[in-house]
């Protein structure tokens, strides 16, 4: 009887050129975020204190709860898209979902200082 020895699957995905990339990064993740804007304001969604969420799985899913800034924010479709293809676009990431929630509501509040500083309001 023979003994063997079970390991676990390394997390991870595999890359075209032989290598396993990690799970990604929050920072990275945050970084990738941070380069979707919203066309009605010069400050990317990240500052503007639109992203409420950032979960990533061991199998290196990414999920997302974001808001807009009002309901019927003309970007609605848009945005939420450019930032699942932002996500979607970092090695190791094998599916991101994100869902638009409402609570709580949007406020200048939620910004950076800096969004406040790019914006005026201060």
């Amino acid at each position: 009887m023979s003994d063997q020895t079970q390991t676990a699957p390394q997390v991870g995905t595999w890359s075209p050129d032989g290598e396993t990339v990690g799970l990604p990064s929050e920072d990275a993740v945050i970084g990738a975020i941070a380069t979707v804007y919203d066309p009605e304001i010069p400050v990317n969604i990240y500052e503007l204190g639109l992203i409420y969420t950032i979960e990533i799985t061991d199998a290196a899913a990414v999920s997302v709860e974001m808001t807009l800034t009002a309901p019927g924010c003309p970007s609605a479709q848009e945005l939420p898209e450019a930032v699942h293809n932002a996500i979607m676009a970092l090695p190791g990431v094998s599916a991101c979902d994100v869902q638009v929630v409402w609570d709580p509501p949007w406020d200048p509040s939620r910004m950076t200082e800096d969004a406040r500083l790019s914006l005026n309001m201060f």
